[in-house]
C-alpha cells in the first residue's frame, strides 16, 4: 500500500492542568526512549492535578494528543503508526467536547509504532555549486522528519551563502511505502536571483544618529548578499551596548535585485551603574563601583568612570585606591575598530613601596574575529615613588600593545577551550635617574578540558609569564615589576610576599613565571568542589636571563563553588606548601567567578 504524507511542524499551546483518572500508556514493539518521548508529548500523561478541570477539558486534550503523538513518531522515523486513545473505553476521536461524559473513569493510550523507515529515494535540488546533501539524507539511511528539515535548511543555506537571499523550498513529495518501510523524499528548491546589499534602514531608535548606525554596522552596500556579513553587522550593533535588542530584517529585492535591510533598534537606558565587593584574608577587602553613559553624543559613544578601594583590613600595606575614566567611540576607521581615550589616577600603598600615579592613554581596539582582538595605545605615565631606593619622580612614554585570544565556551565557568592574553609595552624614560628605555612583556595562557559527555569534571590550567628588559631599576615603576602571592598568582601565600632583591633593596623582580592547576567537579546543579595548586617564580633579572637570582613558592587548597545566573560564587581555602609556614597558615578567598 502506498500512502501520501505531508510534513508539518506542530506548535501547540499548553492546555490547563487536568484532573484525570490514572492514564495508561502502552507502546508495543518500540524502544523505551520512544515511550519516554511519547509520555513527554502527551497532554494527558503530562497533565497536573487541577480541581477546576472539566470533562470537556479532558476530551479536548485527548483529541489533541493524536496529532502530538503522531508528530513524535514521525520525528523518530515511524511513518506507519497506529494510535488509539480511549476515554471510558470509547475512542476519543469520536467524542465531542460538547457532549462529554459526566465522569472520567479510564484513560488508555495505545501506540503501535510499526517498523522504523529508511530512505528509498532521497533527492533535493537544485543545490548551490559545490554543495552536497547532509550525510543522513541518503538512500538506505534511517528516515525521520528532522533529517528532512535539515536537508531543506542546508540546501537553502547553501544558496544564501552564494548570494541568493530569497532561496526557498517550492515543493516536496513524500511517499511512504508501508510494506517495505521505505520513505521516498523529493524536495525542490528555488534559489531565486543573486542579490546585492542595499541600504541599512534604521527604525525604532531615538537618540542614535542614522549615519552613525550605518558606520557601526558596516553593512557592505553594493556587494553580493552574504548572511555572514549580515550577522557581523548585527553583532557590531549589539556590542555597542546602546540597544536593548537588535533585529535585522531582509526586505524583498527590488527590480534590480537590490535588497535593503531594516534594522529595528530600540535603545537601552542611557545610564547604568554597578557595585562590587571581594574579600581575602590576607589581601583584605576590595570595594568597587562604576557609572556608565551608553550614548553620550548620539553615536554610541560610551563614557565610563570606575572607582576602587582595596587592601582594606589586609596585612600587605595600607589601602590602595584608583579613579579611572574611559571614553570609547565604536566604528572608527573601520566598523570593527574603536577609538579609546583613558585616564587613570591611583594611590598604591604596599609594604615595600608607595606610588602616586597619573596615566593617560589614547589608541584603538580592533576585533579581528569572534575569538581574536587586539589593542594599541600611546600613553604617558607620571609616578611619584617612595621605596627602598628613595623618593623620586619617573615619567615614561609607553606604547602598550595587546592581543587576546578566547575560545572558551563560557568566560565565567569554562568547560572547554583556550584563553591567552599577550601584552607588550615598549617604554621610553622621559624623566628619571637614567635614560633610554626597554620592553615589558607578559603572557597569561589558560586551557580547559571537560571530562565526560556533560563535562561535570573539568581540568583547568594556567601559565603566567612576565619579563622586563632594559631600563634602570630606579626608573621602573613598581607595578612594572613582578611579585608573587595572593589570589591572582599563588593562593596560600601572602599577597605579594615573593619579590626580589635589586641592588640590595627589596623590590619586585624583572621576571616572573606562575603555574596554576585546578580540578573542578559539579556536585549538583548548584554546588561544585575545586582542588587547586599554585606555584610562583620570581627572578632579579629578566625571565630568561640565566645569570639572575631567583626564588619560588607554592600553595594549595580546596574551594567551594555556588552557581548563580551571573557566574559561580567562589570560596577558596589555601595554605602554603613551601617555605617556613608550610601547612601552618590558612588563607580565605571569596569572590565572583573562578580565579581563572
Amino acid at each position: 500500500m502506498v500512502r501520501r504524507l505531508s510534513l508539518f511542524l506542530i506548535g501547540l499551546a499548553a492546555l490547563p492542568a487536568l484532573a484525570l483518572a490514572e492514564v495508561q500508556l502502552d507502546v508495543s514493539d518500540g524502544p523505551e526512549e520512544l515511550a519516554e518521548d511519547l509520555r513527554a508529548a502527551s497532554l494527558l500523561v503530562a497533565a497536573d492535578e487541577n480541581p477546576e478541570a472539566t470533562t470537556q477539558d479532558v476530551i479536548a486534550a485527548a483529541r489533541a494528543d493524536y496529532a502530538r503523538l503522531v508528530g513524535v513518531l514521525y520525528e523518530n522515523g515511524y511513518f506507519g503508526p497506529v494510535v488509539s486513545i480511549r476515554v471510558n473505553g470509547r475512542e476519543a476521536a469520536n467524542l465531542s467536547p460538547f457532549s462529554a461524559p459526566s465522569a472520567i473513569r479510564s484513560l488508555d493510550i495505545r501506540v503501535n509504532p510499526g517498523r522504523s523507515f529508511t530512505f528509498g529515494r532521497a533527492e533535493i535540488g537544485p543545490l548551490a555549486p559545490g554543495e552536497t546533501p547532509p550525510e543522513g539524507f541518503r538512500s538506505g539511511e534511517a528516515a525521520a522528519t528532522p533529517v528532512l528539515r535539515e536537508a531543506a535548511e542546508a540546501g537553502i543555506t547553501g544558496w544564501r551563502q552564494a548570494g541568493h537571499a530569497t532561496a526557498a523550498v517550492t515543493g516536496q513529495q513524500i511517499t511512504a511505502r508501508q510494506a517495505q518501510a521505505i520513505l521516498d523524499a523529493q524536495i525542490r528548491l528555488n534559489p531565486g536571483p543573486r542579490v546585492q546589499f542595499g541600504e541599512l534602514i534604521p527604525q525604532g531608535h531615538v537618540r542614535m544618529r542614522e549615519d552613525r548606525i550605518r558606520e557601526i554596522a558596516g553593512l557592505p552596500t553594493g556587494e553580493v548578499f552574504d548572511p555572514e556579513e549580515l550577522d557581523r553587522a548585527a553583532e557590531r550593533l549589539r556590542r555597542t551596548g546602546t540597544f536593548r535588542s537588535v533585529s535585522l530584517e531582509e526586505r524583498p529585492p527590488d527590480a534590480n535585485d537590490v535588497m535593503d535591510i531594516a534594522a529595528t533598534l530600540p535603545e537601552a537606558p542611557l545610564r547604568r551603574f554597578g557595585l562590587g565587593a571581594e574579600i581575602a584574608s590576607s589581601d583584605g577587602a576590595t570595594l568597587s563601583g562604576y557609572w556608565l553613559h551608553r550614548n553620550l553624543r548620539g553615536g554610541a559613544e560610551r563614557l565610563r568612570f570606575d572607582a576602587e578601594i582595596s587592601g582594606l583590613g589586609g596585612d600587605s600595606g595600607g589601602a590602595d585606591w584608583s579613579l579611572a575614566g574611559r571614553y570609547e567611540r565604536p566604528g572608527t576607521l573601520t566598523p570593527d575598530t574603536n577609538l579609546v581615550f583613558e585616564a587613570d589616577l591611583q594611590r598604591l600603598d604596599e609594604s615595600t613601596f608607595t606610588e602616586d600615579l597619573f596615566e593617560v592613554q589614547a589608541g584603538f581596539d580592533h576585533i579581528f574575529s569572534d575569538q581574536l582582538d587586539g589593542s594599541i595605545r600611546f600613553g604617558l605615565r607620571i609616578s611619584e615613588i617612595e621605596d627602598g631606593f628613595g623618593s623620586r619622580r619617573v615619567t615614561l612614554a609607553t606604547v602598550p600593545i595587546g592581543l587576546t585570544y578566547d575560545s572558551r565556551d563560557n568566560a565565567l565557568d569554562a568547560r572547554r577551550g583556550y584563553y591567552a592574553e599577550l601584552g607588550l609595552t615598549p617604554f621610553l624614560v622621559l624623566e628619571g635617574t637614567g635614560d633610554g628605555g626597554g620592553l615589558r612583556s607578559s603572557l597569561d595562557a589558560r586551557a580547559y578540558l571537560g571530562l565526560g559527555p556533560e563535562a561535570r569534571t573539568r581540568l583547568a590550567g594556567r601559565v603566567q609569564l612576565g619579563s622586563v628588559d632594559g631600563g634602570d631599576i630606579t626608573d621602573l615603576p613598581p607595578d612594572f615589576l613582578f611579585y608573587s602571592g595572593g589570589g591572582g598568582t599563588v593562593r596560600g601565600q601572602p599577597f605579594r610576599s615573593l619579590g626580589a632583591v635589586q641592588n640590595g633593596v627589596a623590590s619586585g623582580g624583572r621576571g616572573f613565571a606562575g603555574l596554576s592547576a585546578e580540578i573542578r567537579t559539579d556536585l549538583n546543579e548548584q554546588f561544585g568542589l575545586v582542588a587547586f595548586a599554585d606555584g610562583g617564580y620570581v627572578t632579579t633579572g629578566s625571565l630568561f636571563d640565566s645569570g639572575s637570582a631567583s626564588e619560588w613558592h607554592a600553595g594549595a587548597g580546596l574551594g567551594l563553588r555556588y552557581n548563580t545566573a551571573i557566574g559561580p560564587i567562589r570560596l577558596d581555602v589555601a595554605t602554603p606548601v613551601s617555605g617556613d609556614n608550610t601547612g601552618e597558615r590558612v588563607f580565605f578567598y571569596i569572590g565572583l567567578g573562578h580565579t581563572f
